[in-house]
């Protein structure tokens, strides 16, 4: 008998890559979306056009989920009044279908003093709005736990790439790509934590379905830390030099330009433009050097999952649709 896993918000970009992540492992896979909202012609999901927040409808609709995949993510200038209740309906929707609860967390918790390296016992030391709001939002899943049935568990990653359009990788880094430039948003040699998405999403499958099968190895709240990749700018010049060279973008001889983020810009129209100002909150994050440590996630599932980067990358910019070529097979394909 096939288990049943609910994604909310899987229309958005996680949320696809970890549906087509369960249906490729075997699970039954529900796909809620907004009322209204364009249905993916993608196949093998089970689409639930019922909004979020009428939790009774979509426990009906979902009855037998054994996991509940939380991968909402509203824009940057709506998560103060937005992702806390999203939450909630979440943790209620969990209850509600005796389901495990799964989060993508990320490093916005730790704040501009975090050490190089994170673990899932770091300090939580969040300064900026985002980071206060990830943090209460954990709280929140513990609390929730300890003080009822609740089984959740957040896996930290750093910044996605792969999957689609809505990341720093296609809104900066490659934006220029076709034009012999690439962008970096922070200093060059500054080394942060990336995630691909395909190999996280593949992570959230093998940790449920351990959860379902040795739930004696977890507490009723779990946190883990997904190491995906340790890059700096240097390096993704490396990787995507090569790509630009194959695709005619880049004289053979050639190498690209080095572009940057006019964080001066966010800043001074921060007080007009909300994202702008939402944007510049972040500029610490490309300045501190960290990464993420998987030993606990690799003692439970083994081998995190990990694409190596130049295929990683190059199966990134076919998403994007600059590489027509390539098959999209190639993109969740693993080593």
């Amino acid at each position: 008998m096939q288990t049943t896993v609910l994604i909310l918000g899987a229309r958005g970009r996680f949320g696809l890559a970890a549906a087509r992540a369960f249906r490729d492992a075997g699970w039954r896979v529900l796909g809620q979306l907004r009322p209204g909202a364009e249905v993916p012609t993608e196949p093998g999901i089970e689409w639930l056009a019922t909004d979020l927040h009428d939790t009774q409808a979509l426990a009906s609709a979902a009855r037998g989920a054994a996991v509940l995949v939380h991968a909402i993510n509203p824009p940057y200038p709506r998560w103060e009044r937005e992702a806390l209740p999203a939450l909630d309906s979440a943790i209620e929707l969990a209850n509600s279908l005796d389901a495990l609860l799964l989060l993508p967390g990320n490093v916005y918790n730790f704040g501009a003093s975090m050490p190089a390296v994170l673990c899932e016992d770091t300090a939580q030391q969040a300064q900026t709005r985002k980071g206060k709001i990830r943090v209460a939002m954990e709280q929140r899943m513990r609390q929730a736990s300890a003080a009822g049935p609740l089984r959740s568990v957040v896996i930290r990653a750093g910044d996605f790439f792969g999957s689609g359009k809505g990341s720093w990788f296609d809104l900066a880094v490659t934006k220029n790509l076709h034009k012999g430039e690439l962008s970096y948003p922070g200093a060059w040699d500054v080394p942060t934590a990336w995630a691909y998405l395909p190999d996280l999403a593949q992570t959230f499958e093998r940790l449920a379905r351990c959860a379902l099968v040795e739930p004696g190895r977890f507490e009723s709240f779990e946190m883990f830390h997904f190491k995906g990749y340790r890059l700096s700018g240097s390096d993704w010049l490396a990787v995507l030099e090569p790509l630009a060279r194959e695709q005619g973008w880049l004289p053979s001889q050639a190498t690209l330009k080095r572009g940057a983020m006019p964080w001066w810009l966010f800043k001074a129209l921060g007080w007009a433009v909300p994202m702008f100002r939402e944007l510049a909150e972040m500029q610490y994050l490309w300045h501190t050097p960290h990464a993420l440590a998987n030993d606990k996630l690799e003692a439970l599932i083994g081998p995190e999952p990990h694409t190596p980067l130049a295929r990683a990358a190059q199966s990134a910019l076919a998403d994007l649709g600059l590489l027509g070529n390539l098959k999209a097979e190639v993109r969740y394909a693993t080593s």
